[in-house]
């Protein structure tokens, strides 16, 4: 996981003051990841909560506990068994601090590194500059860590580009179930603006194109693309574009006899056999029913396993830096 600036910039822009409690080292088993979040403002007579660091006694506590919360930033232990009651069996360490506009604009990098508790040492110990230098040296991003006081987080930057191909029921439900992973940077592209919905997620890029195609030669060559769009002769282009740029994954909507028919016309536009074996057809679990939303749970789960695997396969790159936010 790692820290959504975006996410807490668009919450202090609506709400004012947040509080941003983050999950910064665990003992046993936990409820989540080091790293999860969750966003909190508003009183107990008009709560706001974004994110989710699991839980449930957990969360809720710290939920309340933030609303009361004044400037300072707090850590804070619980052990889950005696403290809660849960049957985690782990203990969890969470970082709770107060943003505002102002301090919203002192962040600046792609590492966010401040000390946190009341007896860090007032410099960034050498443990906290060796893991970057560590981090830097091997071209990846540090995870994060709490260190001697200093907690240190990468800014979330999305990696991995998802090119939705159409904005039909398939289309949307898939934006539903894909725009809340922090790890997507999504593209959805139809023929018009008419096409679709009021509400598009605010992590969601809208491109009307009278003509898709043209927009291919644009997209980055390790994007993710999904095409299922209302005409089979636009999907048929978009794969014949597709196949000449490149991509690192691909996927058609559709039945056996629609993918047969497409092996055809491709081989008859110049492909190999190989190539057009390169896009997934037909997307999603068939398993799971035809339901919009069932080939979008499909479809996402078919996504994230291929993400996983190539992250797993090489490392994350680091970009530019770091930055200390002290406390205000």
């Amino acid at each position: 996981m790692s820290f959504d600036l975006n996410d807490l910039r668009r919450a202090i822009a609506t709400h004012g003051r947040v509080v941003r409690v983050v999950i910064a080292a665990i003992k046993g088993s936990s409820p989540r990841e080091v790293g999860a979040a969750m966003l909190i403002w508003g009183n107990a007579e008009t709560p706001g909560q974004s994110g989710t660091i699991g839980g449930g006694a957990l969360e809720y506590e710290a939920a309340e506990d933030a609303r009361l919360q004044q400037g300072q930033t707090l850590v804070i232990r619980r052990a889950l068994g005696p403290d809660l009651g849960q049957c985690c069996g782990g203990a969890v360490t969470m970082v709770s601090e107060v943003y505002d506009a102002a301090r919203l604009a002192t962040i600046e990098g792609d590492v966010i590194v401040r000390p946190v508790s009341a007896d860090a040492a007032p410099q960034m110990p050498l443990r906290v500059k060796r893991m970057l230098a560590d981090a830097r040296a091997q071209g990846q991003r540090p995870t994060p860590e709490l260190i001697e006081g200093w907690l240190v987080e990468p800014v979330l930057r999305p990696e991995t580009s998802v090119w939705i191909w159409g904005a039909g029921h398939v289309g949307r439900a898939l934006v539903d179930v894909l725009s809340p992973l922090p790890d997507l940077e999504i593209t959805w592209v139809d023929t018009g603006p008419e096409r679709f919905p009021d509400d598009i997620p605010d992590q969601v890029t809208v491109l009307p194109a009278a003509e898709p195609t043209v927009l291919v030669k644009h997209v980055p060559k390790n994007a993710h693309h999904l095409v299922l769009t209302y005409s089979h002769a636009l999907d048929l282009a978009l794969c014949n574009a597709l196949l000449c740029h490149g991509f690192s994954f691909a996927g058609l909507i559709g039945s056996d006899t629609k993918w047969a028919r497409f092996r055809s016309r491709l081989a008859q536009m110049g492909h190999t056999a190989q190539s057009v074996a390169r896009i997934t057809c037909p997307i999603g679990d068939p398993k799971l029913g035809k339901h919009p939303q069932m080939i979008a749970i499909g479809v996402a789960t078919q996504i994230l396993q291929t993400v996983q695997g190539k992250k797993t396969n090489r490392p994350e790159p680091i970009r530019q830096g770091h930055r200390e936010d002290r406390r205000a």
